[in-house]
């Protein structure tokens, strides 16, 4: 067998592509191991008999002898049936392929794409029992050898003097003690694993979370680029009412656009791959160029902003684009977290060799024990309620990545809930140097809604997006039925009770009440009982369906919207009070 340092081990990985194969040594190489390839169960095997290993990382599927196959003739050697096998599978595993997996030896698994954390966590789990186990083997021999030297001794018991015997009997004690040492440890690596692999657990349910929240994030922007392109498809070119559907597309675009480049940043932060250009930077230069990033933003919640730059011309060296997201990332998230008709200043002052920028917000601030944490990854204010505003939690944890990447740095403050939050960010100021202040371009204008056709439904549309909600009531206007909206719960309600539509279209997430509060409190009214209730929502998986059931209503459709779907909803009507399924 190959010579390998103590504090090494081997870990044989194998897979019939190259590039998974790259990927897991540069994901384990931080380990210190001795990685080993194989590009084919056969492969394996000849390695596994000129070698040890710690771990096996094995793909599933491999032409020739798959992963099954070769696990299951690893550990009828035995020499190799306490070696331990992940596989790594790319496809969906039912219940009945994991026990399969776990018949002929696995220990665990792992999907691709792989989570570079996780699979390192795993690994290194099962190289420590290994190791612990090597330790553990190497004090039994000590035993044997002791018990062999007690058994010497017993033999020549007549010729020995008793100092002889009463120094074997002690090797026999320290003997014991290490043995009981080393059980005691094994036990404590034993309790060791299972939190650990509670913690796993605990990682992929969060991942889990993490994944059905970013379709909601992603369905919702979607949903008014859907009905704009609906309204683009059934009106004529020199319609005015294009050009808004246009602004509409572009806005969501940019919303969307946004998240997807958060996400990006993010990976390219955690694997070290983003670099920043510096240059000298007018601070009215990066200010502007933030303020056009979150303009629309704040003109739909109809926020009071207010900016407060120094007379003197302030410059800082960095990076335009990564700059202007940091200081856009902190005002959206100002926005997000500020009611309606809230009030928000940006002041910058010069502090020494720093230039000093400051967001207030009248928001709903941050709970004490939420401020160590509001810079880390996923980190969300208010997420356990329908109050929550959404997000991926990632805007501020790119805020101080790239702040820090700047020689700078960022602190939050917040006296509380719903006593607004301050962040402060610091970045170094450059000397005597001046850079032009640029101009935010003002927003485009709307056009007006098409008239409403005669002989359609009552309906009422709910929904805190304004560019969902006014394209979708165009799309039903145009489509000849007579529509009135609400922004929040408590509106929506009041016109409930004053038009009684004949069917409500109710966004789940909203302020004030959410859509399940104002579901539950029309079925209480008797003009209530027979309307025909519709959750539109970005929420679509089976326990938001069966919330939305509970809470009474009759059809759950997740955006962007399939407009046939409701259309078919629509000419059903009258329809019984028996709950419609729809995705």
């Amino acid at each position: 067998m190959s010579a390998v340092p103590r504090d090494q081990v081997n870990i044989l990985l194998v897979d019939d592509q190259p590039a998974r194969l790259l990927s897991y040594e540069s994901i384990l190489s931080d380990l210190g191991h001795n990685l080993v390839s194989a590009n084919s169960g056969r492969e394996a095997l000849e390695k596994l008999m000129r070698d040890d290993f710690a771990v096996i990382l094995l793909d599933v599927s491999m032409p020739g002898m798959d992963g099954f196959e070769t696990a299951s003739l690893i550990h009828e050697h035995p020499r190799f049936e306490r070696t331990p096998i992940i596989f790594v599978t790319g496809v969906h595993m039912s219940e009945l392929d994991r026990l399969k997996g776990y018949k002929v030896g696995a220990v665990d698994y792992v999907y691709i794409p792989v989570v570079p954390e996780i699979l390192r966590g795993k690994v290194d789990v099962l190289v420590e029992l290994y190791c612990k186990r090597r330790e553990l083997q190497s004090l039994n021999r000590s035993l044997e050898d002791a018990n062999s030297q007690l058994a010497q001794a017993h033999s020549t018991l007549q010729a020995e003097k008793t100092r002889e015997l009463t120094e074997l009997n002690a090797i026999l004690k320290r003997a014991n003690s290490e043995l009981e040492e080393a059980n005691r440890a094994l036990q404590k690596e034993i309790a060791e694993r299972g939190r650990i692999e509670q913690a796993l657990k605990e990682a992929d349910r969060h991942k889990d979370e993490f994944l059905a929240m970013l379709a909601h994030e992603l369905r919702n922007p979607l949903a008014p680029i859907r009905n704009a392109v609906q309204i683009m498809r059934t009106k004529a070119l020199p319609d005015p009412q294009l050009a808004w559907t246009r602004d509409v597309i572009d806005r969501q675009l940019g919303h969307l656009t946004r998240l997807v480049d958060d996400l990006l940043d993010v990976s390219r932060i955690t694997r070290g791959k983003i670099n920043v250009a510096c240059e000298p930077l007018s601070l009215e230069t990066l200010v502007a160029r933030a303020l056009e990033t979150v303009s629309p933003l704040i003109a739909e919640k109809s926020h009071d902003l207010k900016v407060d730059l120094p007379a003197d011309k302030l410059t800082v060296e960095g990076d335009l684009t990564r700059l202007t997201q940091v200081i856009g990332n902190i005002l959206a998230n100002a926005v997000k977290y500020t009611d309606a008709h809230g009030q928000i200043l940006l002041r910058a002052r010069e502090d020494g060799p720093f230039v000093e920028i400051r967001v207030r917000d009248n928001g709903i601030g941050i709970p004490p024990e939420l401020l160590p944490r509001v810079f880390d990854l996923f980190t969300q204010v208010d997420h356990a309620t329908e109050r929550a505003p959404g997000g991926l939690g990632i805007g501020l944890a790119l805020v101080r990545n790239l702040v820090e990447m700047h020689g700078g740095t960022v602190t939050a403050h917040s006296e509380g809930g719903n006593r607004g939050s301050e962040f402060v960010v610091r970045l170094p100021r450059v000397q005597g140097r001046e850079m032009p202040p640029s101009k935010t371009p003002p927003a485009p204008a709307r056009d007006g809604a098409a008239p409403t056709a005669p002989g359609g439904r009552r309906i009422l549309i709910v929904d805190d997006n304004r560019d969902a909600l006014e394209s979708l009531a165009t799309l039903m206007e145009m489509a000849g039925h007579e529509v009135a909206t609400a922004a929040d719960g408590e509106a929506a309600l009041a016109i409930a009770a004053r038009s009684q539509p004949e069917v409500v279209l109710l966004d789940l997430g909203l302020p004030r009440l959410d859509g399940y509060e104002v579901s539950r409190r029309i079925r209480a009214q008797e003009w209530g009982k027979h309307m025909v209730l519709v959750a539109l929502t970005g929420w679509g998986q089976a326990e938001d369906r069966r919330r939305t059931r509970e809470a009474g209503f009759d059809s759950h459709l997740v955006k962007p919207l399939n407009l046939d779907v409701l259309t078919e909803l629509l000419q059903r009507l009258p329809a019984s009070r028996a709950f419609l399924t729809h995705s």
